[in-house]
């Protein structure tokens, strides 16, 4: 009996353009958020059409969704992901072709603060989503976002790689080790067949110019030097893997553009990270921001004892996706850091709306052009 030859995987895209994503309906959950705006205009300028999930109030002030004049050039629902009634046909009648879950309550400090909402939010605002797209025809790809600090934290000095058990020591951690888990729970109840596939994408310590979020390095840094005060750190011996915005970004396009073309080929969870010479103390980072912001600028630090418990050392290993995806960073920590200080520097200096939007145009230009 003759058999036919298994036929080879499609060729994988390495480049991010608008030859897949014009047209595409695309529905983005957090989408007002700091990785949120910066993805929304992405995907304005490849051409996509985006419907996006995110709370009634600004998630931060300043807001860069909102300075950027984001909300009139998208169409912009306000829902909370707790509410299933709500947000069920906001996510069915929009019949998105592809979904990207980035909402979410990502605060460890708020977290210690508001453990039940951080849980609702998380896990089962991730639930709600997941059950929403359930045999949603013409949905081909789900990309639910995470973070590195869902994996169960040893500090070991080697990466976390995909296989490494969930966990959390602190609610938020716990949290998204939670909405891991039903993510696996769906995709092999109910995604396991059928043209929708559904992958997950962990990163962590993301920087980049318009986060103003509340308890974030950088964030504390510029806005004390936007002041013309000196910033105070707490912890200075901590170890990441500091990685600019775009990067991950990037990963969650590939990673969708992956399943829609793949199907359910493609592995069920992606670490998108630097390489191990990113991994930087906070010390080390601080110091490098204020040399980028410059006019004699300094920092001090002082440490608090009753501190909230925060990991010391948490790498990952994006191996799995620069292998299957083809994805790998592109910015080394001096473009980083760069990037990131010169966006926060124009904003002080008294940018206009306009000349932010620029920039960041500018800045996302400059990153394609080194994925292509």
């Amino acid at each position: 009996m003759n058999h036919s030859p298994t036929p080879p995987p499609p060729p994988i895209t390495t480049s991010i353009d608008s030859a897949f994503w014009c047209g595409k309906r695309v529905l983005l959950t957090g989408h007002t958020g700091f990785k949120g705006a910066w993805l929304t205009l992405w995907l304005l300028r490849l051409g996509a059409n985006i419907r996006g999930i995110s709370l009634p109030d600004w998630p931060s002030d300043p807001n860069m969704f909102a300075l950027l004049g984001l909300k009139d050039r998208c169409d912009h629902q306000a829902c909370d992901i707790r509410h299933r009634d709500r947000l069920t046909p906001l996510i069915r009648d929009y019949k998105p072709e592809i979904i990207i879950h980035m909402a979410a309550q990502a605060l460890v400090r708020r977290s210690y603060r508001e453990p039940i909402a951080t849980f609702e939010t998380n896990a089962i605002g991730t639930a709600n989503v997941l059950d929403a797209a359930r045999d949603l025809p013409g949905l081909l790809a789900i990309v639910v976002v995470t973070t590195d600090k869902c994996y169960e934290n040893s500090e070991w000095v080697y990466p976390y790689r995909e296989t490494d058990p969930l966990g959390g020591h602190d609610p938020y951690s716990a949290s998204k080790a939670a909405a891991e888990i039903v993510t696996s729970c769906y995709r092999r109840s109910f995604f396991h067949t059928g043209e929708t596939s559904l992958a997950s994408a962990r990163a962590g310590n993301v920087i980049g110019g318009g986060d103003w979020s509340e308890d974030r390095l950088i964030v504390d840094i510029v806005r004390a030097l936007g002041e013309s005060r000196t910033p105070t750190i707490r912890n200075i011996t901590a170890t990441r893997p500091w990685q600019h915005v775009l990067e991950p970004l990037a990963g969650y396009l590939t990673l969708a553009r992956a399943l829609y073309e793949r199907g359910h080929a493609v592995s069920p969870a992606f670490n998108f990270g630097p390489p191990a010479d990113q991994a930087l103390t906070v010390g080390q980072v601080v110091q490098a921001a204020i040399e980028e912001w410059g006019q004699g600028a300094t920092w001090k630090h002082e440490p608090h004892s009753n501190a909230p418990h925060e990991a010391g050392l948490l790498m990952l290993d994006p191996s799995l996706a620069i292998r299957e995806l083809a994805w790998r960073p592109r910015f080394n920590f001096e473009t980083t850091i760069h990037n990131t200080m010169e966006w926060y520097k124009t904003y002080y200096a008294g940018a206009s709306a306009g000349e932010m939007l620029e920039l960041t145009h500018s800045q996302i230009e400059a990153y394609a052009k080194k994925a292509m």
